[in-house]
C-alpha cells in the first residue's frame, strides 16, 4: 500500500487584500491548503464595511482602479460589472433612482460592481478646489488674485531652482512651487502624519502622488480634451472613474473568503498568530491564539506574514533576531484612523457642479478638508460611493469624518461620545452640516492603518535583509512590509508571493518587495 503525500500547508497571518488573495490563488494554481488566520471578527482588513444600523461604511475610502489588467480583472472574475450606464450619468443611473425607492434586497446575494465618476475636491478657505488642482477659472477666482500671482510665480521658480529630493516638503515644492504647496499640501499631509513635511521622507510621495505634478495636470487637461481618454493613458491621481463593489469594499472581500472555504480552505477569525516557531531555520508551525484565551499550534510549510513588522519579529521564536533588527522592528512608526459615521437629513452644501446628482446633492466621494481650524482630515459622502451603502437613500446622507492619530495620544484616548459631538461640531463650524440634522453617529477605530515614513523606517532594509533568511516566510501587503500600498500593490505582493511558491523558488524575495517600486508604474503614459 502506498502512502499518499502529505497536503502542504500554507498559513496566513491577515484576512485583508493581501492574504485573501494569496490564499485564493494558491487555491487556483497549487494544491496547496491556505489557512487563513485574522485576529479580528471582520473581513478585509482596512478594505472591510463596516455595518451600523442598516448603513454601511467603507473604511478610507477604496477606488477599485488599477494600472495591472491582472488586478482588474481578477476583481471582474469575483465581482463582474453591471450594465454599464450612460457617460454623463455615472452618478445617477436608473437602477440608482430605482433604488432609492425600494432599497436593497437582503436575500439576494448581488455579486456585481457598479460603474462610478471619481469626484474629489478640495475644502479650502470655505470654498471648492479640483483635486488635483486644475487650471480653470473657478481655481484662480477661489483663490484670489494674490494667491493666484503668489503661486504662478512660485511655480516659475521651482522649475528653475530644484530642491534636492531629501524630504516630502522638496518633492512637493519641486512638483507645485511653494505658494501652492504651503496651500494645498503643507497642512493636510501634517494632518495626515502628525510630522511636518520637511522630516518625512520624498519616498511617500513617489509612491502616493507618483507621476502628479503641475505639468501632469495640464497634460491632462489637453488629454480630455483633444486625446485618448482610455485608463492606462492617465495618472492614477487623475482617473475620473472606477468600478465598485455595491455593498462597499468588505462585500468583495467577504464573497472572495466565502470562495476559498467553498474550494477547502479556511478562513479563521478571531484567531491571532502569536508565535511563529522556526527549525532548521524555517517556519516549521505558529502559535495560534483564540480571542477566548485558548492556544493551538498549527503546523505548516510555508508563512505568509500580513500582520505588522513590528509585531511579527517578536513573534519569531527559534531563533536569534540580532538586536539591531529588534530595536528597528519596535520602533517602527504608524499612523491609527478614526471614522465618524454621520447619518444626516441634509448638508449644507449643494451641488453648484455640471454633474448631474440625485436631489442635487453634492457629487463627491470624498472631500479634503484643508482648513487649518479643524482637525478633520477627509469627508466621504458614501450616497455617492454606492446607494446600496445607506438605508434610506432618498431621505438622508450618509457621511464619514476621517481623522488621523496615532494609538495612544488624545485623539486615540478620546471618549466615543465626545469625540462624535467633536466631529459634528467642526462640520458645523465649516458650513458643512448643521448639527440638529445629525439623526444617527458611530464611531471607529483603525489600528496601525498607515506605516509611516520617518524615524526606524530608513534602517527597514536591516530588518528585510534578516527577514529573507528565512526561505519559506513571505512579507506581503501593506504592513506585512510596512510601505503605504494601495489595495491592487497589496494584492500584486500576493501574486507575487504564490507564483515563487508555484516555482519553487523561494530564496529570492526581491520581486515581492519590489512591487510599488518600479518608476515605469508610477509614471503617467
Amino acid at each position: 500500500m502506498t502512502n499518499t503525500p502529505k497536503k502542504k500547508v500554507a498559513i496566513i497571518a491577515g484576512a485583508g487584500p493581501a492574504g485573501l488573495t494569496a490564499a485564493y490563488e494558491l487555491l487556483k494554481q497549487t494544491d496547496i491548503l491556505p489557512v487563513v488566520c485574522e485576529k479580528t471578527d471582520a473581513i478585509g482588513g482596512i478594505s472591510q464595511t463596516v455595518q451600523y444600523h442598516g448603513n454601511r461604511m467603507d473604511i478610507g475610502g477604496h477606488r477599485f482602479f488599477s494600472k495591472s489588467e491582472k488586478v482588474m480583472n481578477w476583481w471582474q472574475e469575483v465581482m463582474p460589472l453591471q450594465s454599464k450606464p450612460a457617460k454623463d450619468d455615472i452618478l445617477l443611473n436608473e437602477s440608482e433612482k430605482e433604488f432609492a425607492k425600494v432599497g436593497p434586497d437582503p436575500e439576494k446575494e448581488d455579486r456585481t460592481m457598479l460603474l462610478r465618476r471619481r469626484v474629489s475636491r478640495i475644502f479650502f478657505l470655505r470654498k471648492f478646489f479640483d483635486y488635483p488642482i486644475s487650471m480653470k477659472k473657478e481655481t484662480f477666482l477661489n483663490m484670489g488674485f494674490v494667491r493666484m500671482m503668489r503661486a504662478g510665480f512660485g511655480y516659475l521658480w521651482a522649475c528653475v531652482h530644484k530642491l534636492p529630493e531629501t524630504s516630502l516638503e522638496n518633492f512637493y515644492i519641486n512638483r507645485f512651487g511653494r505658494p501652492l504647496y504651503e496651500m494645498f499640501f503643507e497642512d493636510y499631509t501634517t494632518k495626515v502624519w502628525g510630522v511636518h513635511p520637511s522630516k518625512l521622507g520624498a519616498d511617500w510621495g513617489s509612491q502616493r502622488v507618483k507621476g502628479l505634478s503641475i505639468v501632469a495636470v495640464l497634460k491632462d487637461m489637453w488629454r480630455k480634451n483633444f486625446g485618448k481618454q482610455e485608463g492606462k493613458e492617465v495618472e492614477t491621481s487623475l482617473i475620473e472613474q472606477f468600478v465598485y463593489p455595491k455593498y462597499g469594499p468588505g462585500q468583495l472581500w467577504e464573497i472572495v473568503a466565502k470562495d476559498i472555504t467553498e474550494r477547502g480552505g479556511k478562513v479563521c477569525l478571531q484567531t491571532e498568530v502569536t508565535g511563529i516557531r522556526i527549525k532548521d531555520g524555517k517556519v516549521s508551525s505558529v502559535m495560534l491564539t483564540k480571542t477566548d484565551g485558548t492556544t493551538e499550534e498549527a503546523a505548516c510549510d510555508y508563512f505568509l506574514s500580513t500582520m505588522p513588522i513590528k509585531n511579527l519579529i517578536p513573534a519569531l521564536q527559534g531563533i536569534e533576531v540580532p538586536q539591531p533588527v529588534v530595536q528597528i522592528a519596535a520602533e517602527l512608526p504608524y499612523r491609527d484612523f478614526i471614522t465618524v459615521g454621520l447619518l444626516v437629513n441634509k448638508m449644507k452644501i449643494k451641488n453648484e457642479t455640471k454633474l448631474r446628482t440625485y436631489a442635487e446633492r453634492v457629487p463627491d466621494t470624498w472631500i479634503y478638508i484643508q482648513e487649518r481650524d479643524v482637525k478633520i482630515g477627509r469627508l466621504q459622502i458614501f450616497n455617492n460611493w454606492s446607494p446600496y451603502l445607506v438605508k434610506d437613500y432618498e431621505n438622508t446622507m450618509w457621511i464619514g469624518l476621517e481623522y488621523f492619530c496615532t494609538e495612544g495620544d488624545q485623539l486615540w484616548n478620546m471618549d466615543s461620545a465626545d469625540f462624535i459631538a467633536m466631529a459634528k461640531a467642526e462640520l458645523a463650524k465649516i458650513d458643512i452640516i448643521d448639527e440638529a440634522d445629525v439623526l444617527d453617529a458611530c464611531h471607529v477605530k483603525i489600528q496601525k492603518a498607515y506605516p509611516a515614513y520617518y524615524g526606524s523606517y530608513y534602517q527597514l532594509d536591516r530588518v528585510k535583509e534578516f527577514l529573507n533568511t528565512i526561505p519559506n516566510l513571505f512579507c506581503l501587503g501593506r504592513n506585512g512590509q510596512h510601505r503605504y500600498n494601495n489595495m491592487d500593490h497589496s494584492m500584486m505582493t500576493a501574486f507575487e508571493t504564490v507564483d515563487l511558491i508555484k516555482r519553487g523558488n523561494i530564496e529570492d524575495k526581491t520581486v515581492i518587495w519590489n512591487v510599488n517600486t518600479e518608476t515605469e508604474y508610477h509614471e503617467s503614459k
